[in-house]
Parts: C-alpha cells; sequence; structure tokens
C-alpha cells in the first residue's frame, strides 16, 4: 500500500493521535512494508526484521499523543525504528556477553578440581557411543586408526564426500555432547569428589 497523500496523512495521524484504530491499522498498512526493508537494511536479518516491526509500531501507539505535530511521518518512524533497533541489538549483545561469560565461569575450576586426562577421554567417549553408527565407525576410522577418507569410503562402502561428511557432522556432534555435559560433569565431579 502506498503511503497516504501529505494532506491524508496529517488527518490520519490526527485520527490515531485520537485513539482511532481504524486509523492506526490504516497507518500500519500504508508503512509496514517499507519499514520491514528499512530494518532488514539496518540488521541484515530478515527475522529481526519481522520480529520487531510489530513492536515499533506499538511505540507509535504509545506515543500516539505527539503524532499532529509530526511534520514527516515517515522520517519520524523511522528514527523510533532506529533507536528501538539500536537498543534491541545493544541488549542482545549484552545478553550474549553474559552467557559467554557465564559459560566461563562454569569451565574455570578451582586447580584441585581440574579434571584429569582421563575423565576428559571418559566424556569423550560417552560422546562417541552417542553417534549413530555409521558416524561412529568413520569417526573411529578416520581419528583412532588414522585412515584417510577414501581409505574409509573403500572400506564403508561409501563415497569419499560422505565419509567427509560424516566426520564433519560426528566431529560438531561430539563437540556440542561435551560442551553440553562438561559443566554438568564437573558439578558432579567436584560435588562428590572434593
Amino acid at each position: 500500500m502506498l503511503a497516504p497523500h501529505s494532506h491524508n496523512e496529517a488527518d490520519l495521524l490526527l485520527r490515531v493521535a485520537e485513539g482511532d484504530q481504524k486509523a492506526f491499522a490504516a497507518l500500519f498498512h500504508a508503512y509496514h512494508h517499507r519499514l520491514g526493508i528499512y530494518l532488514y537494511q539496518l540488521t541484515s536479518s530478515r527475522t529481526f526484521a519481522e520480529e520487531n516491526i510489530q513492536d515499533i509500531f506499538c511505540k507509535v501507539w504509545e506515543k500516539r499523543a505527539q503524532l499532529p505535530e509530526v511534520q514527516n511521518f515517515q522520517h519520524w518512524l523511522f528514527a523510533v525504528s532506529k533507536n528501538h533497533a539500536l537498543n534491541v541489538l545493544r541488549k542482545m549483545v549484552r545478553e550474549r556477553a553474559e552467557q559467554l561469560n557465564w559459560e566461563k565461569q562454569q569451565l574455570n575450576l578451582p586447580q584441585d578440581a581440574e579434571l584429569t586426562t582421563e575423565d576428559r577421554l571418559q566424556l569423550l567417549h560417552k560422546a562417541i557411543s552417542q553417534l549413530p553408527p555409521q558416524q561412529k565407525k568413520v569417526f573411529i576410522l578416520s581419528r583412532y586408526q588414522r585412515l584417510k577418507y577414501v581409505e574409509i569410503a573403500k572400506e564403508l562402502n561409501l563415497s569419499r564426500e560422505t565419509v567427509k561428511s560424516y566426520l564433519q557432522i560426528a566431529t560438531s556432534s561430539i563437540r556440542k555432547y561435551v560442551n553440553t555435559h562438561l559443566p554438568l560433569f564437573i558439578f558432579l565431579f567436584s560435588r562428590f569428589f572434593f
């Protein structure tokens, strides 16, 4: 939908300021698509843009008393949107930093609670045992028997690319399993043995 003409827009903004929900819906329909494009250009994230359009229009509704004084609604809307996007992005960065800090603290053990090589191997073997059979075979042949992709492919009757893919997936799964279970393993270890 095209933006309303300036004289119609001023009337529309006045009606929204008075609490007219139909006028607000018309304003939303006139600008939501352009606002989505603007947010996408700011963040390069379609998901972010889609998730924040409604929040921004909620802010417009909350600030509706200011609308009759707005000379250029699109400019005003984009300024509100930019501020909102920056605040959301700052919050996301802060939360991610806090999460990383928490994870780091979970792995930062006292000297006497460090895991032995045997404990680490036990966790690794548990991670490997969770793999699907073919991935487990490929991983063991590659990492323990030191076979090359071509040799593994020949032994398991697979293509070289399939072997490579299985190994990448297996390695990722093992890493994820260890990262997920290591804090719990450390907690249990330190709680019951120290």
